[in-house]
């Protein structure tokens, strides 16, 4: 009796991980290209108020894309 390993179901697997990480990737790319068009001091104040009342993990990841966005 011969025992085989399909590889199959693993390469199922990374290449779906591969594809959710891109899809994140792409998704995290255009909320920063979003989050630029904030320019003035009055849309950045209505964005920190909007984050201030937001889920607290969310909202760090925002203020940091948003950081990011100033820097560059």
């Amino acid at each position: 009796m011969e025992h085989r390993t399909s590889l199959s179901p693993l390469w199922n697997a990374a290449r779906d991980d591969l594809r959710t990480r891109r899809a994140a990737r792409a998704s995290k790319r255009a909320l920063a290209r979003e989050l630029a068009t904030y320019t003035t001091p009055a849309e950045r104040d209505e964005l920190n108020a909007i984050l201030d009342r937001a889920d607290p993990d969310a909202a760090a990841e925002i203020r940091r894309i948003v950081r990011r966005n100033r820097v560059a």
